[in-house]
C-alpha cells in the first residue's frame, strides 16, 4: 500500500530537481568556458542553438538563485519562529520551576540544590560550586525529593517536563498515573 505524498516531500522533489537542472546549467557554463579556454571549441551545434542553450542555462542560474533567495528567507523565518518557541520554553520551565518550588516551600538553600541538580550536576559538583559539604547537599537534595514526592533526579526532571507537555498540568499529585481513556 502507498503512502500519500506529503507537501514536505513534494518540495523536497522539486528542490531536488530544480538543484539538478541548476548544476546542469552550471555544467554547461564551465564546458564551454573550459573548450574555449583549451582551444577545444568544435560544436556540433549550430551558432543559434547554441545560444538558446545559453539563454536557458542563464534562466536555469537566476531561477535557482531566486529559489535560493526565497528558502533562505524563508528558514530564517522558521528559525526565528523556533528561536522564540525556545525562549517560550526556556520561561514557561522557569515559571513552572518556581511554582513547584513555591508549592513545595523549598527553602533557599534546597531551591539552589534542586536547579543545580535539574542542570546535572553531582552532588560533589553542588558542594563545590555552593561551598558547602557533600552531606549538606546530599541532605537538601534528599529534602528536595521528599517534598517532591519523588526518589530520584529523574523523576524531579520529569514533573517540570511533564508539567510543560500536558496542556493541564496536575501538580497536587506528581507520582500519579494518568487514567487510560
Amino acid at each position: 500500500m502507498r503512502r500519500p505524498t506529503s507537501q514536505k516531500q513534494i518540495s523536497l522533489v522539486f528542490l531536488g530537481c530544480l538543484t539538478a537542472f541548476q548544476i546542469l546549467c552550471a555544467g554547461f557554463f564551465v564546458a564551454e568556458f573550459l573548450t574555449e579556454v583549451l582551444g577545444l571549441r568544435h560544436w556540433a551545434l549550430p551558432f543559434v542553438w547554441r545560444e538558446i542553450l545559453q539563454i536557458l542555462a542563464s534562466l536555469g542560474l537566476v531561477i535557482g538563485s531566486v529559489t535560493a533567495i526565497l528558502l533562505l528567507r524563508q528558514m530564517r523565518r522558521r528559525m526565528n519562529d523556533v528561536d522564540r518557541q525556545l525562549r517560550a520554553a526556556s520561561g514557561a520551565f522557569g515559571d513552572v520551576m518556581t511554582e513547584f518550588f513555591d508549592e513545595w516551600s523549598l527553602s533557599p538553600s534546597e531551591r539552589d540544590v534542586a536547579m543545580f541538580a535539574l542542570r546535572g550536576y553531582s552532588n560533589s559538583e553542588i558542594a563545590d560550586l555552593r561551598g558547602k559539604s557533600e552531606a549538606t547537599v546530599k541532605t537538601q537534595i534528599n529534602a528536595v525529593f521528599r517534598k517532591a514526592d519523588v526518589t530520584s533526579r529523574a523523576q524531579l526532571m520529569g514533573l517540570f517536563v511533564d508539567a510543560i507537555m500536558s496542556e493541564a498540568p496536575q501538580k497536587t499529585a506528581p507520582n500519579a498515573v494518568p487514567a487510560a481513556a
